[in-house]
C-alpha cells in the first residue's frame, strides 16, 4: 500500500502553554516554553506500522514535516518542505501524493491540518488523522496515535471499508477570547472502526441540561469548602460551578478556585505547576468532551501529566450531565504518558447532579 505521510512540526505546542491553538502564535508558544510534541506523536502511530514495513511504502514531505520519522521504511521525499513550513506546504504535500496515486494520506497534526488536507483532497482519497493538535473537533482521527497505527493495518489488509466523516475547525481568535464558534468545512473518507475512531464535538444544550448543571454547581460548591485548591478544566460545567461560587471563569481554558475565590485564570503548565509548589492540598475537576469522552488529553493539555501527578491520580472529580454521559459509552485519557493513563483507567465515580453520581470506566486509548 503507497501512504502519503505528513507531520505538521508545530500541531499541539499551544495547549500545554494556555493558547488554545497553534495557528499563527507559534512564536508566542515557543516564548511561553511549548515544545514540539507532533512528531512523537507520529512515531508512536510508525511503531505499530513496523509490523507490516514490507507491504508500505511512504511519499514523504521533507525533513520534520515527515521523513525525519520513517527510518526503517521504504519512502520516497515527494515534497521538499521548508524549516518553516506552513498550511500551504500540507495543501501542496497531499495535493502531490493524490498526483502520485497514494492509498491513503496519513497526516498528524489536529483540526486546521485536517482542514487544510481536506482543502487540497475533499473526498477524492482515503483519509487517517494521527491526533496530535490542540483542537481535535474532527471525525477524521483516530482515537490515539497507536489506534490510528492499527486502523491503518486494518485498511491495508482490506478489513475496513471507508465512511464520510466530519472535518471542523473553530475560530481560534474567538477561542482564545473565551468564544466556541465551530464550523464544518465538508467531508472526508476514512477507514472505520467505531472503537478506534473519534466522534466529532458536540455541543448539548437544552432546559434539563441547564438543571442538571445547576445541581452539579450546587454540590460541588458544597464539597469545595475544604480549603483545597480546585483546579477547573474547560467546559460549560465547570463554568456553571464558578458561577455558583460568584466567580468569573473562562469557558474554553483552565483556573484555579480556592476558598471560593479566583486565584489563577487561563492558566498553562507552567503556571500551574509552580502554584502547585505551595499548595499542600490540591483537586482537579474535569468535564468530559460531548460525544467523544475525552477527560485528560485533549482541549485541556495545560493539566499535562506533570499537573495530574503532583495533584493525583485519586484526587481527580468527574462531572457530567446525565445527557452527556449518555451520549459516551466509556470516558477516554490520552495523556501521552502510558503510566499515567494506566492509573487513571478504571471504573470513577462521575457527578451527575446533586449528591448524584455514576460509575464509568475511564479507559486509556494509548498502547
Amino acid at each position: 500500500m503507497k501512504i502519503g505521510f505528513l507531520v505538521n512540526p508545530i500541531a499541539g505546542m499551544g495547549g500545554t502553554v494556555g493558547l488554545k491553538g497553534t495557528d499563527g502564535v507559534e512564536d508566542e508558544a515557543l516564548r511561553r516554553g511549548a515544545k514540539p510534541s507532533s512528531g512523537k506523536r507520529a512515531q508512536e502511530c510508525l511503531t505499530v506500522l513496523k509490523a507490516a514495513r514490507e507491504r508500505l511504502e511512504f511519499l514523504a514531505c521533507s525533513g520534520r514535516m515527515g521523513a525525519l520519522f520513517l527510518g526503517g521504511f521504504r519512502f520516497e521525499v515527494v515534497y521538499e518542505a521548508p524549516d518553516a513550513s506552513s498550511g500551504e506546504d500540507t495543501k501542496a504535500a497531499s495535493r502531490r501524493f493524490m498526483e502520485l496515486k497514494a492509498d491513503l494520506v496519513l497526516f498528524c497534526g489536529g483540526d486546521g491540518t485536517a482542514r487544510d488536507v481536506y482543502s487540497a483532497v475533499g473526498d477524492k482519497i482515503a483519509v487517517m488523522g494521527i491526533p496530535a493538535g490542540v483542537k481535535m473537533h474532527s471525525a477524521v482521527f483516530a482515537v490515539s496515535p497507536s489506534k490510528a497505527g492499527e486502523l491503518v493495518l486494518e485498511f491495508e489488509s482490506g478489513d475496513l471499508g471507508l465512511r464520510e466523516a466530519e472535518v471542523v475547525d473553530v475560530d481560534e481568535d474567538a477561542y482564545r477570547g473565551n468564544e466556541l464558534r465551530t464550523r464544518l468545512f465538508g467531508y472526508m473518507r476514512t477507514p472505520y472502526k467505531p472503537e478506534l475512531m473519534q466522534a466529532s464535538k458536540q455541543v448539548i444544550v437544552s432546559e434539563d441540561d441547564d438543571e442538571s448543571k445547576f445541581s452539579i454547581s450546587v454540590f460541588a460548591s458544597e464539597f469545595m469548602s475544604d480549603g483545597s485548591a480546585y483546579i477547573l478544566g474547560a467546559g460549560s460545567t465547570t463554568k456553571a460551578i464558578a458561577e455558583r461560587l460568584g466567580v468569573e471563569k473562562t469557558l474554553l481554558g483552565v483556573d484555579v478556585v480556592k476558598d471560593g475565590k479566583l486565584v489563577l485564570r487561563d492558566a498553562g503548565e507552567r503556571e500551574l505547576l509552580e502554584f502547585l509548589k505551595g499548595e499542600p492540598k490540591a483537586k482537579i475537576i474535569v468535564s468530559p468532551i460531548g460525544a467523544q469522552g475525552f477527560v485528560f488529553g485533549r482541549g485541556t493539555q495545560q493539566i499535562s501529566p506533570d499537573v495530574i501527578k503532583r495533584v493525583g491520580v485519586k484526587n481527580a472529580i468527574y462531572v457530567a450531565t446525565p445527557a452527556k454521559l449518555n451520549s459516551i459509552p466509556n470516558l477516554l485519557v490520552d495523556t501521552g504518558d502510558a503510566e499515567l493513563d494506566r492509573q487513571l483507567s478504571g471504573y470513577r465515580s462521575v457527578v451527575m447532579g446533586y449528591r448524584m453520581s455514576q460509575r464509568k470506566d475511564i479507559k486509556t486509548v494509548s498502547g
